[in-house]
């Protein structure tokens, strides 16, 4: 169990150069001497930095951990690691080495590339403990006696990349640190946990392109490569990341470059490394302080031949745990379950970011619209706290909530400030901990975070009635009673990036009425405090929040309903947020599932969703007598779809719906998990496992089959144990195999039989398909 030391005698140090331009500065060396003078016993170290470490004694590294401490708002929040290094200790003296890095600290992060975001210095902090065998101790850290130097790592930053001369290993000009007058009251554990190397890929082509070599690692990822062929001493090696190559094969990232017109340089795409060679047999270029988003690697200057023997793909990311698989007998499915994982894992490093490329953001509105896939892919009950605690500490005093969490200085001031306060975005700080509670019984989340909740939709209540927005007063001068739990001012992303949908023109975006979406959030969020309250034993919130989803749905209805219960706007996303939310009244439901059916019908059977509602699109119109049209849907092959991702040659989602359009040409991001989570209903309806208790004390089998899938199998981990579905279907005969864990019960129901309840154990189950082969 990791914890801060009772007390710290270890002292916070600096390098004394503080020179660099921000993208472009070195990694420091650091060194302390440590005297063990009796056998020992345990040795345990706590280290953290402003910026990000790496640590060795005797020039072995103290941990597998990387990019630590992490990604944090640093002003509340700064994490400590604890280490046992006990193993590596040696009687006599011993040296301590850090190297220091800028990191999220200093460096280049989001869109704006700001830099220095939480301070212009990096400083290091550690302090060892050794206990002896004959039970004394002794306490050491960092310190006056500590020195510095400059280090063979010329320029180390997480967006723009790392410069090594392979010829300065080992050269130093050490110097005395600089003291650093910094406290230790924000300095907390990580309930996360920590960033490795999961993973190396084997290239599947190297290719000459021009003079280069272009690396083809066969997929998207997250991370860095292994490069051990450097050439004779003096050679210089670039390397240049990318998602994509253009027509003639060649690295291409100009999609990946940010469009921010405010700036007064235009930006690069970054993701560049470069190494000089020392000539030395056996050096290795690994590049541990930055990750790049990738599948392909240019390397010029190599004299060759270069060729997969040696280059390794490092794939980089927050060591999760896995808790869910799924496969079927469509290989199209799976490759784009394995796509949409893949991209997951791409962007969980330290934080859920929205690309591993442009911006490495924590963006609210992916991590709150995917959280409920990942709880199913991977146990991220620890690295969602971490996040949340971020976003919470952050908070403004009036209850809005930053776009993404942590949140750079630059995109909470200046131009960007009024982007923040989005529905759909701040409403994480709703929906996470609650899919946090179903998914592990964590109640001490509900608790931590209910102060945060209630000033976020305290915040959303006040607008709504504050204020119409300019359209509305122009169609109505006099507002309407509903109006004041109306949430139509202020600004918010919308559906945001929907097929077809122009945004080039930011302003009149801005401008636009985005009620349905807020309003129709408003009540949803406002519904899940009114249960989160109830739980918490706080029955007059309860009462209160329930009221308000009570009083904003019927704003919603009044405002966007006909008569004839007909939703206006009539747009896709706008009639699965009024089912999946619970917004039109029961008499109305299957007219408007009716209609989106209709309106999926008329685009050729595409989808017309952008982030917000597109996982919650197949669920509601399998739910509601549309089931084949859901498989339709998910195995479209012409754009908008998903599977255009997966034949255009995807092995992660794409932030835009033509992520890489018909003549090859990239856009955007390639990498981005929000649209990922239409693989939600692979699991929960194509293999039919769904929790219908928190920490799956009861869940539902109910396969649904369609889509000409045969043959279904899939796991979930729970803290209860694993359970595992598997179907097949034979001729007309459909049999399931069902492992129940103890301690939990499943509700069974096969096509067209009746629901039964059955209990731990492993159970085999058949019946006679209906007779239209898929349910209605």
């Amino acid at each position: 169990m990791t914890e801060l030391p009772v007390t710290w005698s270890a002292t916070w140090i600096s390098p004394t150069d503080a020179r660099g331009t921000p993208g472009a500065r070195p990694a420091y060396a650091l060194r302390g001497e440590l005297v063990v003078t009796k056998p020992v016993r345990s040795a345990v170290l706590w280290a953290t930095a402003h910026g990000i470490y790496e640590l060795t004694i005797d020039g072995m590294r103290v941990t597998r951990d990387e990019l630590t401490p992490g990604y944090t708002d640093y002003t509340h929040h700064l994490q400590v690691q604890q280490y046992d290094v006990t193993s590596l200790l040696r009687p006599g003296a011993s040296e301590l080495r850090a190297l220091l890095a800028d990191g999220w600290y200093r460096g280049q992060v989001g869109l704006t590339r700001a830099a220095d975001q939480w301070g212009d210095r990096t400083a290091f902090l550690a302090q060892l403990t050794i206990t002896y065998e004959d039970g004394s101790t002794t306490t050491t850290g960092t310190g006056d006696s500590w020195q510095w130097s400059h280090s063979h790592i010329t320029v180390a930053d997480l967006i723009e990349g790392q410069h090594e001369d392979r010829r300065l290993v080992g050269v130093h000009d050490w110097r005395p640190v600089a003291a650093q007058a910094v406290g230790t009251e924000t300095l907390v554990v990580s309930p996360s946990p920590p960033v490795r190397a999961i993973e190396e890929i084997v290239p599947v082509a190297v290719t000459e392109v021009g003079s280069a070599h272009v690396v083809d690692l066969g997929r998207n990822i997250n991370g860095r490569v292994r490069l051990t062929s450097l050439g004779p001493a003096g050679t210089e090696l670039v390397l240049t990341h990318g998602e994509a190559v253009d027509s003639d094969g060649d690295v291409t990232t100009e999609h990946l470059v940010p469009d921010v017109p405010f700036l007064p340089q235009p930006l690069t795409a970054g993701q560049v490394d470069r190494v000089v060679s020392a000539g030395v047999d056996g050096d290795v270029f690994e590049p541990r302080f930055t990750t790049h988003g990738f599948r392909y690697v240019r390397v010029e200057g190599h004299p060759g031949p270069l060729s997969t023997v040696d280059v390794t793909g490092v794939v980089v990311h927050t060591d999760l745990r896995p808790r869910g698989t799924f496969r079927c007998d469509d290989d199209r499915a799976n490759r784009l379950h394995e796509a949409a994982v893949w991209s997951f894992r791409g962007n969980a490093c330290d934080i859920p970011t929205d690309c591993p490329t442009r911006e490495r953001a924590g963006w609210t509105g992916d991590w709150q619209l995917f959280a409920p896939t990942a709880t199913y892919l991977y146990d991220v009950h620890g690295f969602s706290v971490k996040w949340l605690r971020d976003l919470a500490a952050a908070q403004w005093t009036d209850g809005t909530l930053n776009n993404m969490a942590p949140m750079p200085v630059a995109e909470r001031t200046g131009p960007l400030r009024g982007l923040n306060g989005s529905a759909g975005w701040g409403d994480a700080i709703v929906l996470v901990p609650w899919e946090l509670y179903q998914e592990y019984g964590d109640v001490a989340v509900l608790v931590e975070m209910w102060p945060h909740i209630t000033r976020w939709l305290d915040r959303a209540r006040r607008l709504a009635a504050a204020a119409r927005h300019p359209d509305r007063i122009v169609r109505r001068p006099e507002p309407a009673a509903h109006e004041k739990h109306l949430w139509d001012n202020g600004f918010h992303w919308g559906e945001w990036l929907v097929p077809g949908e122009d945004v080039s023109d930011f302003a009149a975006f801005i401008a636009a009425d985005k009620g349905d979406t807020a309003t129709a959030y408003l009540a949803w969020s406002a519904r899940h405090a009114s249960a989160i309250a109830a739980l918490l034993g706080d029955t007059a919130s309860a009462a209160r929040y329930d009221e308000l989803a009570e009083a904003a749905s019927a704003a919603w209805r009044a405002e966007y309903v006909n008569a004839d219960g007909h939703v206006v706007p009539h747009t896709q996303a706008n009639l699965v947020r009024a089912l999946s939310f619970g917004l039109v009244a029961d008499e109305h439901r299957q007219r408007v599932a009716d209609d989106l059916a209709a309106l999926v019908t008329s685009k050729g059977k595409h989808l017309g969703t952008g982030f917000l509602a597109t996982p919650l699109l197949l669920p509601a119109l399998a739910d509601h007598g549309h089931l084949d049209l859901a498989y339709a849907l998910l195995f479209q092959n012409s754009p908008p779809s998903w599977l255009t991702m997966i034949d255009r040659g995807a092995t992660t989602v794409w932030e835009s719906w033509e992520g890489v359009d018909e003549n090859g040409t990239p856009h955007e991001s390639l990498n981005h998990y929000s649209k990922g989570a239409v693989i939600s209903f692979l699991h929960r309806y194509v293999a039919g496992l769904r929790r219908v208790e928190p920490t799956w004390r009861r869940f539902r089998v109910e396969p649904r089959p369609g889509g000409g899938i045969r043959s279904t199998s899939t796991t979930h981990t729970t803290r209860h144990g694993t359970i595992s579905v598997a179907w097949r279907l034979d001729d007309e005969r459909f049999a399931l195999e069902l492992d129940v864990p103890s301690g939990t019960v499943a509700e069974v129901r096969l096509p067209g039989e009746t629901a039964h309840e059955v209990g731990p154990g492993i159970h085999r189950l058949a019946c006679r398909m209906p007779d239209h082969g898929t349910e209605a």
